[in-house]
C-alpha cells in the first residue's frame, strides 16, 4: 500500500496514523503540495480534488480520510476499531461527521491560518475550535476512549487536529480530559506523532 500524504496535513496524519497502529507494511508517498504536485495531472488521476491524502492499495485508490480509516479497518478485520454492531458503527459515523464538520472548520481551520496563511477570520475559527473542545470535554467525562475503554477510527479522526490545535492559537489547557485523552491516544503501541511546528501558542 502507497499512502500519498504531507506530513503538515492533520488528514494526512489521521491515516498514517492508523496504518502504523495496525503494523500493516505501507509506504509513505510525500506530495510537494508547495510545488503544486497535488494539482499536477499525475496526482490527478488519483484524486480529482487534487487533495491528501490518498491510500493506492494495489490498485484499488481510496481518497478521503474518513473513507481511508474505514477502508482499512475493514481490510483488515479490525472490530477492535470499528465494530460491527449497529449503535456503535453509527457512534463511529457520528464522529467522522464531527472530524469533517466541527474539527474541519474550528481546530483545523485555526491551525490553517497559522500554518499556510488561509484566510479565514482568526477569532471566529477559534470560538469555533473551543466550542467542540468543550463538547469532545464532556463526551469524555468517564471514558477513557470516545467510545468507552478501547480507541477506535472516531479516536484517530479526531486526534491530530485538537493535538496540534495550539499552533492555531486554541489554547487546549482547560481541557483536561482531552489532554489525558491524547496522552493516551499518544502511549498506544505504534503511535507515531504529527508534526508540529513552532507557531500560533506552540512557539
Amino acid at each position: 500500500m502507497k499512502l500519498y500524504y504531507h506530513p503538515l496535513s492533520g488528514h494526512s496524519h489521521r491515516v498514517h496514523l492508523f496504518l502504523s497502529l495496525l503494523g500493516v507494511p505501507y509506504e509513505l508517498v510525500e506530495v510537494d503540495m508547495a510545488a503544486g504536485a497535488h494539482k499536477a495531472p499525475e496526482f490527478l488521476k488519483l484524486n480529482a480534488y487534487g487533495q491528501v491524502p490518498v491510500l493506492d492499495d494495489d490498485g484499488a485508490v481510496i481518497s478521503d480520510s474518513a473513507a481511508i480509516l474505514v477502508y482499512l479497518a475493514r481490510k483488515f478485520g479490525r472490530t477492535d476499531w470499528l465494530p460491527e454492531d449497529m449503535l456503535a458503527a453509527a457512534r463511529i459515523q457520528k464522529w467522522l461527521s464531527v472530524a469533517a464538520g466541527e474539527i474541519a472548520y474550528g481546530p483545523c481551520a485555526a491551525r490553517l491560518v497559522t500554518v499556510f496563511g488561509a484566510n479565514f477570520h482568526a477569532d471566529e475559527v477559534i470560538a469555533r475550535a473551543h466550542r467542540i473542545l468543550t463538547l469532545v470535554e464532556a463526551e469524555l467525562s468517564g471514558r477513557a476512549f470516545l467510545l468507552g475503554d478501547n480507541p477506535t477510527i472516531a479516536d484517530i479522526a479526531l486526534y491530530s487536529y485538537i493535538a496540534n490545535a495550539p499552533e492555531g492559537n486554541v489554547d487546549t489547557a482547560p481541557y483536561q480530559t482531552v489532554r489525558a485523552w491524547l496522552s493516551r491516544i499518544e502511549a498506544l503501541s505504534g503511535f507515531v506523532g504529527f508534526r508540529r511546528t513552532k507557531i500560533g501558542l506552540a512557539a
